[in-house]
């Protein structure tokens, strides 16, 4: 179990609360197809394919049904304006969705409802759910944990929260050399994706140090996978190369220690 001591829930660091200060002023033009964020929406669509597709092989449901994710919980932590959280919610999943944010939850409270779909959002911290005794079907940590100092805390959480037999599937940027050339040098300061400063690659993971802390919480991953840009056809795609941007997909077993 999780030692809560170590869990405030509160967060006291400087750095941390820049970064959400620095989404803060993001949330607004997060949903615009058209706007400078156009591109990560892009990114954002291939990498909820990827997930879809992962959830639907690992509990064998049918994505041609109406609604292939029925019965299912999921938890998104860090879900920014509910990118993900609504088309899951969608197709029938019980969706919570959690950020440190309040004005990404009240863009994301607000466009659920204006679309009239469920989603349960809430403006916390992963570590204000330990003392909760809720666990669910999918937990989802995508683009949240190179943003956290102490990511072995972040990844306890999670796997404490997810169910046995249930799927942790977290995306993230691996450092690399290249991954500093491609999603800060390029991304940021050459083609201006994303505002400058948004990453620091020092806080980039490699996909070999999650799964070194998932198997401590005694969790296994099943495969990684990447995802790449082509700049000529501004089109991402699920591929092998993790050099820069992956998806890591863990199972947790009916009983860990």
């Amino acid at each position: 179990m999780l030692d809560k001591s170590q869990l405030s829930g509160k967060i006291s660091s400087i750095d941390q609360q820049a970064e959400i200060a620095k989404f803060d002023a993001l949330a607004q033009e997060w949903r615009d197809p058209n706007g400078k964020f156009k591109h990560v929406l892009r990114f954002n669509q291939t990498r909820l394919t990827a997930i879809e597709n992962a959830i639907a092989i690992h509990f064998k449901r049918d994505l041609t049904q109406d609604i292939p994710f029925e019965g299912l919980k999921i938890l998104d932590i860090g879900c920014g304006v509910g990118l993900l959280c609504e088309p899951l919610a969608s197709q029938g999943a019980a969706v919570t969705g959690i950020d440190a944010s309040a004005h990404n939850i009240t863009m994301a409270t607000q466009h659920a409802k204006a679309w009239s779909i469920k989603v349960d959002y809430k403006h916390c911290l992963a570590s204000d759910l330990v003392d909760i005794e809720t666990q669910y079907d999918v937990i989802l940590n995508t683009e949240v944990i190179e943003h956290i100092e102490d990511k072995q805390q972040l990844i306890d959480i999670c796997c404490e929260k997810l169910k046995p037999q249930g799927l942790l599937i977290m995306a993230t940027l691996n450092r690399t050399f290249a991954s500093y050339l491609i999603a800060i040098i390029g991304a940021e300061y050459v083609m201006q994706y994303l505002p400058k400063g948004t990453h620091d690659w020092q806080h980039f993971v490699k996909p070999e140090e999650l799964d070194k802390m998932i198997a401590t919480r005694g969790l296994a991953t099943i495969t990684t996978e990447g995802m790449t840009f082509n700049p000529l056809t501004t089109k991402w795609k699920i591929g092998n190369n993790t050099r820069v941007n992956y998806l890591l997909y863990a199972y947790k077993p009916k009983s860990t220690t």
